[in-house]
């Protein structure tokens, strides 16, 4: 960042690296955080500051949490035969809204992306394999958005799994295609999880 800059103008422009935050959006932040109480941009900072040493990611899911493993794994209620993998940490958190998913998750850490230098070996697709080698899983649920991104880790795992005992599905239609899985709506998630198709 140029040291021309004042105050406002580097935190616009750190503010508008946040995914879905423009110039725009980022200079009505900082203003709001400048007039706001200063109480309230120190309680901001210390979260901010904070982040990284409270939140870990789960050694079992690579979800992130507080706790490892964290209380989605550490709960003994929920059906062990079950996975249900998805791109981001985030996408866990939208499909417990819909209450619809009683089993565990995987995060893959993204999906494989030629183009962009995602391959397989860069995503937990191994430590996946290595869950459901260790018996007791019977389904495992692809929750990846319906893009060609989504649709070729989808391939690439269906062929991986080919001549395991597991039955692999995918979330039925109901997500727009090329939609993204954080945006899609409670009882639209439901119908996809209860519809979903054998692959």
């Amino acid at each position: 960042m140029s040291g021309s800059l004042n105050a406002i103008d580097r935190l616009v422009v750190l503010l508008s690296k946040l995914p879905g935050i423009g110039k725009k959006s980022a200079t009505r932040m900082a203003y709001y955080i400048l007039d706001a109480d200063p109480s309230y941009s120190n309680m901001l900072a210390e979260q901010l500051a904070s982040l990284h040493q409270a939140i870990r990611r789960c050694s079992r899911c690579g979800s992130f949490a507080e706790s490892d493993p964290c209380p989605i794994c550490a709960d003994p209620d929920r059906d062990a035969s079950l996975i249900c993998v998805v791109e981001r940490p985030q996408d866990i958190r939208v499909i417990e809204e819909s209450r619809e998913f009683r089993g565990y998750f995987h995060v893959l850490g993204g999906l494989i992306a030629p183009l962009e230098g995602v391959g397989p070996n860069d995503l937990t697709i191994g430590k996946l394999l290595a869950r459901i080698k260790g018996g007791g899983i019977k389904e495992i649920i692809l929750a990846l958005n319906p893009t060609v991104e989504g649709d070729t880790t989808s391939l690439y795992i269906q062929k991986l799994l080919k001549g395991l005992d597991v039955e692999l599905t995918r979330l039925a239609s109901g997500l727009p295609v090329g939609g993204d899985l954080e945006y899609a709506d409670r009882l639209t998630l439901s119908r996809s999880f209860r519809g979903r198709v054998k692959l």
